[in-house]
């Protein structure tokens, strides 16, 4: 049982136990989604090079490498491997003939929405069982979460801020 049930009156090591937790939940939760999406096998670090260029469509190696933060050769193999499952093509850069820019397919589209829409299901099932001031709270600290992270220098979350905790 929590010695500390009060949220208010919990430690940042308590907090942060209970956050870890919640992730690995989550990363269930997620795998679950994506594999009834597709049987394509797409692994997680492939995973964050379609989301990355589901956000910033047209990207280089380079600039990929720098945002995911890992090696030009590695982020190469990984983009040679979705553009073979179909998910991503090199284009010539209007700028620089010397240049390649990345774009999602349609395929690959599909694939981030089809994925997207399984987890947003998942989750759904689980907040509609949260009762309503437990879904407010879930937001204001969702929303203190998000600021705390920019606050320390991370790039800000894409789509729309987490901040209208009323719509909870």
């Amino acid at each position: 049982m929590d010695e500390n049930p009060d949220p208010s009156r919990r430690t940042p090591e308590e907090t942060t136990r209970s956050a870890r937790e919640l992730i690995e939940l989550l990363e269930v939760l997620w795998e679950r989604g994506r594999d009834t999406v597709s049987p394509t096998p797409v692994s997680a670090s492939q995973l964050r090079v379609l989301y990355s260029l589901d956000r910033e469509e047209g990207i280089n190696l380079r600039a990929l490498g720098e945002l995911l933060g890992s090696a030009p050769p590695s982020v190469s193999r990984m983009c040679d491997r979705l553009e073979a499952l179909g998910f991503v093509q090199r284009l010539p850069s209007p700028v620089s003939r010397r240049q390649l820019e990345l774009h999602l397919t349609g395929p690959g589209k599909a694939y981030l929405r089809d994925l997207r829409a399984q987890r947003e299901e998942a989750l759904l099932g689980v907040v509609n069982a949260m009762s309503p001031t437990t879904r407010k709270a879930l937001l204001r600290g969702l929303a203190g979460f998000q600021e705390a992270w920019e606050k320390a220098g991370h790039s800000p979350r894409p789509g729309r801020p987490l901040k209208d905790a009323r719509s909870a």
